[in-house]
Protein backbone atom coordinates (compact mmCIF):
# COMPACT_ATOMS: atom_id res chain seq x y z
CA UNK A 1 0.00 0.00 0.00
CA UNK A 2 1.39 3.35 -0.92
CA UNK A 3 1.90 6.25 0.91
CA UNK A 4 0.57 9.71 -0.08
CA UNK A 5 2.96 11.77 2.02
CA UNK A 6 6.07 9.33 1.24
CA UNK A 7 5.34 9.81 -2.22
CA UNK A 8 4.78 13.45 -2.53
CA UNK A 9 7.89 14.07 -0.35
CA UNK A 10 9.80 11.86 -2.57
CA UNK A 11 8.38 13.77 -5.74
CA UNK A 12 9.82 16.71 -3.90
CA UNK A 13 13.27 15.04 -3.47
CA UNK A 14 13.69 14.19 -7.32
CA UNK A 15 13.07 17.00 -8.36
CA UNK A 16 15.08 18.84 -6.07
CA UNK A 17 18.00 17.33 -7.07
CA UNK A 18 17.03 17.26 -10.39
CA UNK A 19 16.67 20.97 -10.68
CA UNK A 20 19.88 21.92 -8.13
CA UNK A 21 17.25 23.15 -5.86
CA UNK A 22 14.19 24.46 -7.80
CA UNK A 23 10.92 23.19 -7.58
CA UNK A 24 7.71 24.02 -8.06
CA UNK A 25 4.32 23.49 -6.19
CA UNK A 26 4.04 24.84 -3.04
CA UNK A 27 7.52 25.20 -2.54
CA UNK A 28 8.21 27.23 -5.80
CA UNK A 29 10.23 30.34 -5.35
CA UNK A 30 10.74 29.20 -1.61
CA UNK A 31 13.62 28.53 1.09
CA UNK A 32 13.58 25.23 1.03
CA UNK A 33 16.45 21.92 1.77
CA UNK A 34 16.41 18.76 2.05
CA UNK A 35 17.51 17.19 5.25
CA UNK A 36 18.36 13.87 6.35
CA UNK A 37 18.22 12.62 9.40
CA UNK A 38 19.06 9.20 11.11
CA UNK A 39 16.53 7.27 11.90
CA UNK A 40 15.53 8.07 15.96
CA UNK A 41 14.70 3.95 16.30
CA UNK A 42 15.80 2.51 12.99
CA UNK A 43 19.04 4.04 12.58
CA UNK A 44 18.50 4.08 9.21
CA UNK A 45 18.61 7.63 6.78
CA UNK A 46 15.41 9.60 5.99
CA UNK A 47 15.43 12.37 3.70
CA UNK A 48 12.53 14.87 4.11
CA UNK A 49 12.22 18.78 2.01
CA UNK A 50 11.76 21.51 4.57
CA UNK A 51 11.78 25.15 4.37
CA UNK A 52 14.57 27.00 6.07
CA UNK A 53 15.16 30.52 7.34
CA UNK A 54 18.92 31.96 6.88
CA UNK A 55 20.25 33.02 10.52
CA UNK A 56 23.95 34.70 9.09
CA UNK A 57 26.93 32.74 9.84
CA UNK A 58 26.99 29.19 9.84
CA UNK A 59 23.82 28.43 10.85
CA UNK A 60 20.33 28.30 9.04
CA UNK A 61 16.77 27.33 10.92
CA UNK A 62 13.99 24.79 10.42
CA UNK A 63 10.48 24.82 12.13
CA UNK A 64 9.35 21.69 13.37
CA UNK A 65 5.72 22.78 11.99
CA UNK A 66 4.03 19.76 10.47
CA UNK A 67 1.13 22.01 9.36
CA UNK A 68 0.03 22.42 12.81
CA UNK A 69 -0.08 18.79 13.25
CA UNK A 70 -0.71 17.87 17.15
CA UNK A 71 2.52 15.83 16.58
CA UNK A 72 6.22 16.22 16.35
CA UNK A 73 7.20 15.67 12.64
CA UNK A 74 9.37 12.42 12.43
CA UNK A 75 12.50 14.25 11.14
CA UNK A 76 12.49 16.40 14.21
CA UNK A 77 12.92 13.37 16.65
CA UNK A 78 15.02 11.82 14.43
CA UNK A 79 17.47 14.89 15.18
CA UNK A 80 16.83 14.51 18.33
CA UNK A 81 17.91 11.34 18.66
CA UNK A 82 21.02 12.47 16.34
CA UNK A 83 21.39 15.83 15.77
CA UNK A 84 24.52 15.33 13.26
CA UNK A 85 22.22 15.64 9.83
CA UNK A 86 23.31 16.64 6.40
CA UNK A 87 21.58 19.15 4.40
CA UNK A 88 21.57 20.04 0.35
CA UNK A 89 21.10 22.84 -1.15
CA UNK A 90 20.63 22.20 -4.30
CA UNK A 91 24.03 22.90 -4.99
CA UNK A 92 25.92 22.36 -1.60
CA UNK A 93 25.82 19.71 0.39
CA UNK A 94 27.11 19.55 3.97
CA UNK A 95 27.40 18.12 7.49
CA UNK A 96 25.59 20.23 10.29
CA UNK A 97 25.02 19.73 13.97
CA UNK A 98 21.34 19.80 14.74
CA UNK A 99 20.48 22.32 18.11
CA UNK A 100 17.21 22.97 19.51
CA UNK A 101 16.81 26.92 20.15
CA UNK A 102 15.01 26.96 23.74
CA UNK A 103 14.06 30.00 25.61
CA UNK A 104 13.76 33.68 24.14
CA UNK A 105 16.58 32.69 21.59
CA UNK A 106 13.45 30.34 20.28
CA UNK A 107 10.78 32.88 21.15
CA UNK A 108 12.37 35.54 18.97
CA UNK A 109 13.62 33.60 16.10
CA UNK A 110 9.82 32.39 15.60
CA UNK A 111 9.03 36.10 15.90
CA UNK A 112 10.59 36.83 13.26
CA UNK A 113 9.75 33.55 10.86
CA UNK A 114 5.83 35.06 11.41
CA UNK A 115 6.46 38.17 10.99
CA UNK A 116 8.25 37.00 7.32
CA UNK A 117 5.33 34.51 6.69
CA UNK A 118 2.14 35.16 8.81
CA UNK A 119 1.68 30.92 8.10
CA UNK A 120 3.78 30.07 10.89
CA UNK A 121 1.40 32.11 13.06
CA UNK A 122 -1.34 29.39 11.67
CA UNK A 123 0.64 26.47 12.36
CA UNK A 124 1.23 27.39 15.59
CA UNK A 125 -2.64 28.29 15.97
CA UNK A 126 -3.98 24.83 15.56
CA UNK A 127 -1.95 23.21 17.98
CA UNK A 128 -1.29 22.78 21.67
CA UNK A 129 2.64 21.96 21.23
CA UNK A 130 5.03 24.86 20.94
CA UNK A 131 6.27 24.39 17.29
CA UNK A 132 10.57 23.94 18.11
CA UNK A 133 12.65 26.07 16.06
CA UNK A 134 15.70 24.11 15.33
CA UNK A 135 19.65 25.65 14.19
CA UNK A 136 21.46 23.68 11.50
CA UNK A 137 25.10 24.89 12.22
CA UNK A 138 27.50 23.89 9.13
CA UNK A 139 30.54 21.39 10.45
CA UNK A 140 33.29 23.27 9.03
CA UNK A 141 35.54 20.44 6.34
CA UNK A 142 38.50 21.27 5.15
CA UNK A 143 39.22 21.36 1.81
CA UNK A 144 36.45 23.11 -0.70
CA UNK A 145 32.89 23.01 -0.50
CA UNK A 146 31.05 19.96 -1.68
CA UNK A 147 29.22 21.29 -4.84
CA UNK A 148 26.62 19.37 -6.93
CA UNK A 149 28.48 19.57 -10.09
CA UNK A 150 29.95 17.77 -13.12
CA UNK A 151 33.09 20.34 -13.57
CA UNK A 152 34.16 23.57 -12.39
CA UNK A 153 32.92 25.63 -14.92
CA UNK A 154 29.47 23.98 -13.72
CA UNK A 155 29.93 24.59 -10.23
CA UNK A 156 30.64 28.41 -10.36
CA UNK A 157 27.52 28.81 -12.99
CA UNK A 158 25.58 27.08 -9.87
CA UNK A 159 27.30 29.45 -7.12
CA UNK A 160 26.15 32.03 -9.41
CA UNK A 161 22.71 30.92 -9.63
CA UNK A 162 22.44 30.99 -5.69
CA UNK A 163 22.85 34.69 -5.69
CA UNK A 164 20.52 35.32 -8.38
CA UNK A 165 17.62 33.29 -7.05
CA UNK A 166 18.62 34.93 -3.18
CA UNK A 167 18.10 38.47 -4.53
CA UNK A 168 15.12 37.60 -6.81
CA UNK A 169 13.68 36.13 -3.42
CA UNK A 170 15.27 39.27 -1.30
CA UNK A 171 13.61 41.53 -3.89
CA UNK A 172 10.04 39.97 -3.68
CA UNK A 173 9.95 40.32 0.31
CA UNK A 174 11.46 44.01 -0.48
CA UNK A 175 8.31 44.42 -2.70
CA UNK A 176 5.04 42.38 -0.66
CA UNK A 177 3.70 45.56 0.51
CA UNK A 178 5.11 46.01 4.22
CA UNK A 179 5.69 49.72 5.08
CA UNK A 180 8.47 48.81 7.57
CA UNK A 181 11.68 46.58 7.19
CA UNK A 182 10.94 43.43 9.17
CA UNK A 183 13.82 41.28 11.17
CA UNK A 184 13.98 38.62 9.12
CA UNK A 185 14.11 40.32 5.88
CA UNK A 186 17.42 41.97 7.66
CA UNK A 187 18.77 39.07 8.34
CA UNK A 188 17.95 37.38 4.72
CA UNK A 189 19.80 40.98 3.48
CA UNK A 190 22.75 40.56 6.09
CA UNK A 191 23.05 37.31 5.50
CA UNK A 192 22.71 37.44 1.58
CA UNK A 193 26.07 39.72 1.91
CA UNK A 194 28.11 38.26 3.84
CA UNK A 195 27.79 35.10 1.57
CA UNK A 196 28.39 37.05 -1.54
CA UNK A 197 31.80 38.76 0.66
CA UNK A 198 33.01 34.99 1.74
CA UNK A 199 32.19 33.96 -2.30
CA UNK A 200 34.72 36.85 -3.83
CA UNK A 201 37.10 36.17 -1.08
CA UNK A 202 37.62 33.11 -1.96
CA UNK A 203 37.71 33.72 -6.10
CA UNK A 204 40.30 36.43 -4.88
CA UNK A 205 42.42 34.38 -3.22
CA UNK A 206 42.60 31.18 -4.86
CA UNK A 207 40.68 30.53 -8.06
CA UNK A 208 41.78 33.98 -9.74
CA UNK A 209 46.01 33.20 -9.48
CA UNK A 210 44.53 29.73 -10.30
CA UNK A 211 43.96 30.33 -13.33
CA UNK A 212 46.23 33.31 -13.98
CA UNK A 213 49.08 30.88 -13.53
CA UNK A 214 47.80 28.86 -16.42
CA UNK A 215 46.14 31.26 -18.51
CA UNK A 216 48.48 34.72 -18.70
CA UNK A 217 45.72 35.08 -21.44
CA UNK A 218 42.99 35.79 -19.04
CA UNK A 219 45.16 38.45 -17.23
CA UNK A 220 42.85 41.63 -18.42
CA UNK A 221 39.32 39.98 -17.76
CA UNK A 222 40.78 38.85 -14.27
CA UNK A 223 41.68 42.45 -13.34
CA UNK A 224 38.61 43.42 -14.20
CA UNK A 225 37.01 40.73 -12.37
CA UNK A 226 38.89 42.11 -9.50
CA UNK A 227 38.13 45.57 -9.88
CA UNK A 228 34.57 44.60 -10.01
CA UNK A 229 35.08 42.86 -6.35
CA UNK A 230 35.80 46.16 -5.35
CA UNK A 231 32.75 47.88 -6.75
CA UNK A 232 30.39 45.34 -5.54
CA UNK A 233 32.09 45.45 -1.95
CA UNK A 234 30.99 49.35 -1.56
CA UNK A 235 27.64 48.72 -2.85
CA UNK A 236 27.22 45.63 -0.06
CA UNK A 237 28.64 48.42 2.21
CA UNK A 238 26.31 51.09 0.98
CA UNK A 239 23.07 48.33 1.44
CA UNK A 240 24.48 47.04 5.04
CA UNK A 241 24.42 50.71 5.81
CA UNK A 242 20.70 51.22 4.54
CA UNK A 243 19.59 48.11 7.01
CA UNK A 244 20.61 50.29 10.29
CA UNK A 245 18.08 52.77 9.40
CA UNK A 246 14.13 52.50 8.93
CA UNK A 247 13.99 53.26 5.45
CA UNK A 248 12.58 51.03 3.54
CA UNK A 249 13.14 52.86 -0.05
CA UNK A 250 16.53 53.38 0.33
CA UNK A 251 16.88 49.32 1.07
CA UNK A 252 14.84 48.89 -1.62
CA UNK A 253 17.17 51.11 -3.64
CA UNK A 254 20.23 49.61 -3.12
CA UNK A 255 19.16 46.24 -3.50
CA UNK A 256 17.70 47.00 -6.97
CA UNK A 257 21.77 48.62 -7.78
CA UNK A 258 23.19 45.58 -6.46
CA UNK A 259 21.04 43.31 -8.37
CA UNK A 260 22.04 45.17 -11.56
CA UNK A 261 25.55 45.26 -11.05
CA UNK A 262 26.05 41.91 -9.94
CA UNK A 263 24.05 40.05 -12.74
CA UNK A 264 26.29 42.03 -14.74
CA UNK A 265 29.59 41.17 -13.30
CA UNK A 266 28.32 37.62 -12.96
CA UNK A 267 26.96 37.06 -16.63
CA UNK A 268 31.26 38.22 -17.32
CA UNK A 269 32.72 35.91 -15.33
CA UNK A 270 30.71 33.20 -16.51
CA UNK A 271 31.35 34.56 -20.32
CA UNK A 272 35.22 34.87 -19.46
CA UNK A 273 36.17 31.78 -16.90
CA UNK A 274 33.83 28.84 -17.55
CA UNK A 275 35.69 28.26 -20.15
CA UNK A 276 39.16 28.32 -18.83
CA UNK A 277 38.25 26.49 -16.02
CA UNK A 278 36.57 22.97 -17.88
CA UNK A 279 39.92 22.89 -20.42
CA UNK A 280 42.10 23.34 -16.64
Amino acid sequence: MTNPIHDFNQRIIDEFRANHGRVGGPFEGGRLILLTTTGARTGTPRTNPVGYLPDGGDRILVIASAGGSPRHPDWYRNLVAHPQVTVESGVFTYEAKAVVLAGEERDRAFARAVESDRGWAAYQEKTDRVLPVVALHEIARPGPPNINASSPGEAIRLVHDVFRRELTLIRKELSAGASTLGAQLRVNCRTFCQGLHNHHTGEDVAMFPFLAGRHPEAAPAIDRLRTEHEHIAALVEELREALSGTDLDSVRTEVDRLTTELEAHLTYEEEQLIPLLDRA
